[in-house]
């Protein structure tokens, strides 16, 4: 029998639900009660996504595609409002992030100490598999005990809404080896990219400098840490210098997924720096004399791994401050207007729902 919280109880909630391009609908979902090993969790904060804007605007991105509708979002947070059968922690009332990543734990990924590598991964809101896996932007999330991560005494849940993009970023910031004193580049300067520069700093870099196409995005890569912003639409011959005496760059996250992007980080980076991909985009040709003659480590980097429950705790105590980042927050009857804002890039970085 699931144990009921003082802070509601099952009668289901709004959910946001994309049924195919441009058509997100606000429907009631039940709430169900969670099982052993479950919690149900009253959502309250939720970040929109790139991903999430890619199935609201195009119906999926590259060869995943909505086949049925899905309830949208990952970074969300909230309340433990019940529990299943048995279950102690997290108690009812406690404030929880929610990791929308569950592996399967079987696997030889997962074995090998590579979870987010896992071949039964189930990660919220995800068209991937079918039946798609539901999403966490609603009202009233039943989840494996697992997935909520409680948050330090007093931290906000608006904050914990951003520990799921931080996760990728740390991931990335792993992948880049050691980063005290070093000088790093980042290109594109979305959220991820804002991020990454917070992680970089966060590290030890002794030097961040952020591009972009727009200049919009690149006021918020100065809060978030970057020494020098350059709008690479403006002044195309800006990263020149760096290409000097082999290049200039420890490290660079190229965040944007551009190809330009990409070669450019080559030509700026140092003999033997890390270039780590971050940014999803189409194949691209590389200079791979350049790559080899200069013995740089092109490294992909995917989700995360244990450094979700790190980014909780680094958030909780501002130690990394994603609020510079924080846009807009529109109530979830309004999330076609949060999700026309998300998409704007000249207007906004991050825009969460409250429900």
């Amino acid at each position: 029998m699931a144990a009921e919280a003082a802070t509601g109880g099952a009668s289901g909630g709004r959910a946001v639900v994309i049924h195919a391009p441009r058509d997100l609908r606000i429907e009631t979902r039940p709430a169900g009660a969670p099982g052993p090993g479950e919690v149900r969790i009253r959502i309250r904060a939720g970040g929109i996504c790139g991903s999430d804007l890619h199935y609201y605007q195009h119906g999926g991105f590259g060869a995943v595609r909505l086949r049925e509708p899905m309830v949208l979002g990952h970074e969300v947070a909230g309340v433990v409002e019940a529990v299943g059968e048995g279950m102690t922690h997290p108690g009812p009332g406690t404030a929880v992030a929610v990791n929308p990543s569950l592996p399967c734990g079987a696997c030889r990924f997962c074995h090998a100490g590579q979870p987010n590598h896992c071949l039964d991964m189930r990660f919220y809101g995800s068209a991937m598999r079918l039946p798609h896996v539901q999403g966490g932007f609603t009202e009233s999330l039943v989840c494996e005990a697992a997935r909520a991560v409680p948050l330090p005494a007093g931290m906000d849940v608006t904050l914990a809404a951003f520990a799921e993009p931080l996760s990728v970023c740390l991931h990335a910031a792993r992948q880049a080896g050691p980063l005290l004193g070093a000088r790093v580049l980042v290109t594109g300067a979305g959220p991820i990219g804002a991020l990454a520069i917070a992680a970089a700093r966060h590290a030890g870099a002794r030097e961040i400098v952020a591009t972009d196409l727009l200049s919009a995005p690149l006021l918020a890569a100065r809060r978030m840490g970057a020494d020098r912003t350059i709008a690479v639409a403006e002044d195309p011959d800006a990263l020149r210098g760096y290409a000097l005496d082999k290049g200039h760059f420890d490290a660079v996250f190229e965040a944007s997924g551009s190809a330009a992007a990409l070669k450019t980080a080559i030509e700026v980076a140092r003999p033997g720096a890390v270039i780590v991909q971050l940014g999803l985009g189409g194949d691209v040709s590389l200079p791979l004399s350049t790559l080899v003659a200069k013995e740089i480590a092109l490294r992909g980097t995917f989700r995360f791994q244990e450094e979700f429950p790190l980014a909780v705790e680094l958030l909780g105590r501002r130690a990394i401050d994603p609020m510079p980042l924080l846009t807009a927050t529109l109530p979830v009857e309004e999330a076609v207007a949060a999700f026309e804002l998300a998409g704007d890039r000249g207007k906004a970085m991050k825009v969460q729902l409250a429900f």
